[in-house]
């Protein structure tokens, strides 16, 4: 049953400016602007104070043209004074409220009943101040903030292997090669995937933590690393001297050709690199002859805007706006255009997002579907615009503040609706929002919303506001069975994977450098499928003959029940999933992709819906065509915050 109009947020969305009061609800001031009472401090204290009771309102009453003009004299000054003592006064009270903090926290540390850790008392009243914003500030600790810059530069230094963990003999954990950098130190040394380290140095490392092999693994460029590794058929222990070097942490998980026209490129994030990996990859496949292009973004969720904006820039003309950005007072504001010498500008493409995808990916989709130069294809992004600043403060942590939001060229805001402190309710109201996109198509969803929400692009078509980017095309999350979900879920097809490539060696001796024939011939034959089947019930998904009532109150609370004829009729989904993941680990990451989206059904849709993205393409070329009523003579109207939704 289909639901009879948008989701609350969404109305929300529209009938509340930033800033402004919605019912009862306190609103932040565009996340940017001053907090309006003395809930921000107080949190971090604990007082649970969350807000002042509104002034009485007063009685207008009647008054002379004279009074009305001294009025509105003192008005205009008091309102030009305001404006320039204001931050005067607010610096004032922020160093008053800094040491009333500092002052409870040194009364406390001294004086309290037991012995207290002042550190994480005061992160605890930091990460309390920060919850009365909006639901992306945050405190970042210097540990975390190490691997935070790692992702984000997208090399760290190492030995150049990805890993996981596998329940050894003993039951506890070791160390198993998922897959070694080409060109790395694992590789020139001569480690495979399937080995399994079980000392580092002189020391064990079985039972190890994620933590634990970080230590030990990674460490200062040109420091050496000794480890001990089992190698299955192996009967003795082979030992390793490394070299640890920059290793390079890819944002493009595959750049290969579909078919003989069409290109398709995954991006994972936005990190230092990603816009040279996009390029490299582009070029590759404009020399396979490409004519269409499909950039892959689901599961994106952001990184550098920077590279975000460069590779949109690869796909616009010269003066074509990105993004912009308003925060408080100005100080922030800026806006981004393309420039000329695109490497994409003119040929068919299809983007394909979901609800994955956030922030940087969003400013890329939304600029490409306001100047009608992509198709997209799948779910409505996540919503999340917000512009962060990192503060780094003296212990190397970080604050990353919100200072300003994001805008499509259209003035669409891109951040969703949110009530401060209450990262519950934002997350619910975006799962109701996913639920209703999925009952209704683009057509109705856009029907239904307020005007006020809806916007047009350069040629005239109608897009959504409010928050999250609505494709063109919309696609319902996958509806795989209960088994295939409970198999994913549990991790079955990996597991089998390192299991299947460990007993039989040689496998991997008769594909070694044959992707395109394995690509092509190999196929889990029933032996393997069932042997797939045997491993998940040794991991809670039991197979029974009949699945009853009472055979299911039988089971462990832990246990999944399924029958057999469920099993069986996921087999062709499971069979291509099991392929994709020998060919991982075989060939490496890239060869994952073009095995599953041969079961990927958003990708499988995408391709029905060239003929549109050529249409767009050709919208480009200067012809003058509109597809509606657009404004200003068919430019992208630019908004103002204010009249934003």
């Amino acid at each position: 049953m289909r639901n009879a109009g948008p989701p609350a947020s969404a109305l929300r969305a529209q009938g509340s400016a930033p800033g402004q009061r919605a019912g009862s609800t306190r609103r932040i001031n565009a996340a940017t602007g001053r907090v309006r009472d003395r809930a921000f401090i107080e949190k971090a204290c604990s007082l649970g104070r969350r807000s002042l009771a509104p002034a009485s309102p007063g009685k207008a009453a009647p008054m002379s043209y004279r009074r009305l003009f001294s009025f509105g004299v003192v008005l205009v000054l008091g309102a030009a004074l305001g404006f320039f003592l204001a931050p005067v006064t607010q610096d004032r009270t922020a160093d008053r409220s800094a040491e009333k903090l500092r002052r409870v926290l040194k009364l406390v540390d001294k004086n309290y009943v037991e012995p207290v850790a002042a550190k994480e008392v005061a992160e605890r009243g930091i990460e309390g101040m920060l919850d009365e914003l909006d639901p992306h500030s945050a405190y970042i600790t210097a540990e975390d903030m190490k691997r935070v810059r790692e992702r984000f530069q997208a090399e760290f230094e190492g030995i150049g292997i990805s890993y996981e963990f596998a329940r050894g003999p003993d039951g506890r954990d070791t160390i198993a090669v998922v897959s070694v950098l080409a060109g790395g130190p694992s590789e020139e040394a001569g480690l495979l995937p399937g080995d399994r380290i079980v000392k580092v140095a002189d020391s064990s490392a079985v039972g190890f933590t994620s933590a634990e092999v970080q230590r030990s693994l990674k460490g200062p460029k040109g420091t050496e690393v000794t480890i001990s590794v089992r190698r299955p058929g192996t009967p003795r222990l082979l030992k390793f001297t490394l070299e640890r070097e920059e290793i390079p942490l890819e944002t493009v998980d595959t750049a290969y050709m579909v078919n003989d026209s069409t290109g398709y490129i995954k991006v994972n994030r936005f990190a230092r690199t990603t816009y040279r990996e996009f390029s490299e990859g582009l070029t590759k496949l404009k020399g396979k002859g490409m004519e269409r292009l499909m950039l892959d973004l689901r599961g994106n969720s952001g990184g550098y805007m920077s590279q975000a904006v460069r590779l949109a820039d690869a796909f616009l003309k010269d003066g074509e706006q990105i993004v912009s950005q308003k925060g408080r007072r100005g100080r922030y504001d800026d806006q981004y255009e393309a420039e000329a010498g695109g490497s994409w500008e003119r040929q068919p493409l299809v983007v394909l997002v979901d609800e994955n995808a956030a922030s940087a990916s969003e400013i890329v989709a939304g600029a490409l579907q306001d100047h009608d130069r992509a198709l997209l294809v799948g779910r409505r992004t996540f919503g999340k615009g917000l512009v962060q600043k990192q503060f780094e403060l003296p212990d190397r942590s970080v604050l990353r503040l919100t200072i300003a939001r994001y805008y499509t060229p259209t003035g669409r805001l891109i951040q969703t609706d949110y009530d401060e402190g209450n990262e519950e309710d934002y997350l619910q109201a975006k799962r109701e929002r996913f639920d209703y996109d999925a009952a209704h198509t683009v057509e109705e969803i856009i029907a239904r919303a307020p005007d006020s929400l809806v916007y047009r692009t350069e040629h005239g078509r109608r897009v959504l506001g409010g928050g999250g980017i609505l494709p063109d095309v919309l696609v319902a999350r996958d509806s795989s069975s209960a088994f295939v979900q409970a198999v994913r879920a549990q991790g079955v097809g990996d597991a089998f994977a390192r299991q299947w490539i460990s007993t039989h060696r040689e496998a991997r001796e008769r594909w070694d450098e044959q992707r395109g024939a394995f690509m092509k011939n190999f196929e889990v034959t029933p032996a393997m499928y069932d042997a797939f089947l045997a491993l998940a019930e040794k991991r809670g998904l039991r197979l029974g003959s009949k699945d009853t009532p009472a055979r299911r109150a039988a089971l462990p609370d832990s246990a999944q029940g399924f029958t057999p004829t469920q099993a069986q009729k996921a087999r062709p989904y499971l069979s291509t999933f099991i392929k994709s993941r020998i060919a991982r680990r075989l060939f490496g990451r890239a060869a994952l992709y073009p095995v599953l989206h041969r079961v990927d059904p958003l990708f499988q849709q995408a391709q029905a819906h060239w003929p549109r993205a050529r249409r767009l393409a050709r919208l480009g070329e200067g012809g003058g065509e509109t597809l509606g009523t657009a404004r200003r003579g068919g430019q992208i109207p630019q908004r103002s915050a204010s009249r934003s939704p």
